[in-house]
C-alpha cells in the first residue's frame, strides 16, 4: 500500500489542502474588506474567518470526510461545533502571540509574524484537526473518535 493510499495519510492530504483553500478564501476576502470597501480591520477579520470556516467546512463534508457519518439531527449542528473548533484554534494563535509580545518582550513584527502565523498556526492547525475528526467528523471505532 503506498503512502497516499493509508486512510491517515489520506485525511491529512485532504484536510491540509481544504486547509489551504480556506486560508486562501479568508486572506482574499479580508484584503478586499479592508481595501475596496474599507471596512474596519475587526468586522472584516471577523466576516472573513465565518467565510474561512465556511469554505473549510464545506470542503471537509464534501471531500475528506464525505464518507463519515452526521450528527443526529436533535444534536448540535456539524458547523456549529466546526465553528467553535475552530474559534478555538484562533485563540491558540492570539495565546502564542501574546505570550511573545507580552509575557516573552518579543515585540518586534517578525517576532509577532513567527508566534502567531507560524508556531500559533502549527499548534492551531494540529488543534483543529484533532477536534475536526474527533468531534466534526468522527468515524466510529477510529481510535481518537468520539462518538458520544
Amino acid at each position: 500500500m503506498s503512502l497516499a493510499q493509508r486512510p491517515l495519510t489520506r485525511e491529512l492530504l485532504g484536510f491540509a489542502t481544504v486547509g489551504v483553500l480556506a486560508y486562501a478564501a479568508d486572506l482574499a476576502l479580508f484584503l478586499w474588506l479592508r481595501g475596496p470597501l474599507g471596512l474596519d480591520p475587526l468586522t472584516a477579520k471577523a466576516l472573513s474567518f465565518v467565510a474561512g470556516c465556511s469554505v473549510a467546512y464545506t470542503g471537509n463534508a464534501l471531500g475528506t470526510y464525505r464518507h463519515h457519518p452526521v450528527r443526529e439531527p436533535r444534536r448540535c449542528p456539524d458547523f456549529l461545533v466546526f465553528l467553535a473548533v475552530n474559534l478555538a484554534g484562533a485563540l491558540v494563535q492570539l495565546l502564542c502571540v501574546a505570550v511573545s509580545h507580552y509575557g516573552l518582550g518579543l515585540t518586534s513584527r517578525r517576532a509577532d509574524t513567527v508566534s502567531g502565523a507560524g508556531i500559533g498556526m502549527a499548534l492551531a492547525t494540529v488543534l483543529r484537526f484533532w477536534g475536526t475528526r474527533t468531534w466534526v467528523f468522527r468515524g466510529e471505532g477510529r481510535v481518537g473518535s468520539w462518538t458520544g
